[in-house]
């Protein structure tokens, strides 16, 4: 389970499951079936504390949230390294990574992947910032990118793809979910100011 906080909802005859689904997400709780069990994990939003951690590196050298307080960070939770999605936006990073520093940004990527993969996926992609190793998934349970997702109308648990910017004190000053792979980084360069 994440660092947030859950709700738990047993089935029963008396509670209508897509009814509880419809509100919550309103009030912006993200729902996650698990068994019987329905586990809500809300959503982080700016102005929010950006929950801490340590996670290994690419290189097996241990990172914390903490190393880089005082200092913006573009935090990014992505499924699975080396597939084409993926690929495409840890690229549209690199190619950026330049500007984004100038402006006072580090960029640190966080997937489920084993840390012999992000090595490859570094290599092989010539990527010039950290990616973190969450094989358990507890960061992103944490900054609510573990959840519910469909493909081809089957369900399963699995990393929302999801971008958050970390402002020096160490809160949320941007959060962004179900983020598209092509075009993110752009996009979110324009949410940041950094281009007219």
């Amino acid at each position: 389970s994440g660092g947030g906080p859950s709700l738990h909802i047993w089935h029963a005859d008396s509670i209508c499951a897509e009814a509880v689904r419809t509100r919550l997400l309103l009030l912006n709780w993200e729902i996650a079936i698990t068994g019987k069990e329905h586990i809500l994990a809300e959503r982080l939003i700016p102005g929010d504390i950006a929950p801490d951690f340590t996670l290994q590196d690419e290189t097996g050298k241990s990172m914390s949230l903490g190393d880089l307080r005082g200092r913006k960070t573009i935090l990014y939770f992505y499924p699975a390294a080396s597939t084409p999605g993926c690929t495409k936006e840890a690229c549209d990073f690199r190619d950026t990574l330049g500007s984004l520093q100038a402006a006072g940004y580090e960029v640190v990527g966080v997937s489920p992947d084993p840390v012999k993969a992000l090595a490859r996926f570094s290599e092989e992609e010539q990527l010039t910032f950290r990616l973190l190793s969450d094989e358990d998934h507890s960061v992103a349970e944490a900054y609510g990118a573990w959840g519910e997702k469909k493909n081809y109308g089957r369900s399963y648990m699995g990393l929302i793809r999801s971008t958050f910017v970390v402002d020096p004190d160490g809160k949320l000053s941007l959060a962004q979910y179900n983020v598209r792979a092509t075009g993110h980084v752009a996009k979110l360069r324009r949410d940041l100011k950094l281009d007219k």
